[in-house]
């Protein structure tokens, strides 16, 4: 009679902390969104609240509209001068359009607490303060592997107006020049 060996208990992987937290925050930020429109509710009236929710939602989706055009606007200014790279911000603008956009999406949720937080994105003196340590949180934690998005992120800071790369283009000389394309003439 042979006895058979059974294979060691392994414990089930850990869940990340963030895994463990995440679920948590979102039940505490609902739970207060609903306590404070509650509040508001017995204070001024459920009609009050009902035009506050609704402006939220106007005035979220203006400044998404707003966001979004300007960012197709520096694109297409981008592609239209010879030279210029698509992927720079254009200084005036003062940056990108992801705050912006997020505060408009934060403005669109139902809730106090949601909309404090949009104000904050798309009020510009927070705005700078929210780029700056997002920026700083991504170049620290994110591994710079080639195609993931803090590749992208380090690739969109080097073009960066105080970045130190050198705009170039590499050249190769190993390789022979491609034939022209010689298209037929198309018939009129």
């Amino acid at each position: 009679m042979t006895s058979a060996t059974t294979p060691p208990r392994s414990r089930p992987p850990r869940r990340s902390r963030a895994r463990r937290l995440v679920p948590l925050g979102i039940a505490v930020w609902v739970v207060l969104e609903v306590w404070l429109l509650t509040l508001v509710g017995q204070a001024a009236g459920g009609l009050t609240v009902f035009l506050l929710l609704v402006a939220g939602v106007l005035l979220g989706g203006y400044v998404i509209k707003r966001a979004g055009r300007r960012a197709w606007q520096n694109l297409a200014g981008a592609f239209q001068q010879p030279g210029a790279d698509p992927a720079k911000p254009a200084p005036e603008t003062g940056g990108g359009n992801m705050l912006p956009m997020l505060g408009g999406l934060l403005l669109m949720c139902p809730g106090l607490v949601s909309d404090a937080a949009g104000l904050l994105c798309l009020f510009p003196p927070t705005r700078k303060i929210l780029q700056r340590r997002v920026e700083r949180l991504l170049a620290r934690q994110a591994p710079t592997s080639p195609g993931s998005f803090a590749d992208a992120f380090q690739q969109a800071r080097m073009h960066a107006p105080d970045g130190k790369v050198v705009p170039g283009e590499v050249v190769r000389d190993d390789e022979p020049p491609a034939p022209p394309r010689q298209d037929p003439p198309l018939p009129r």
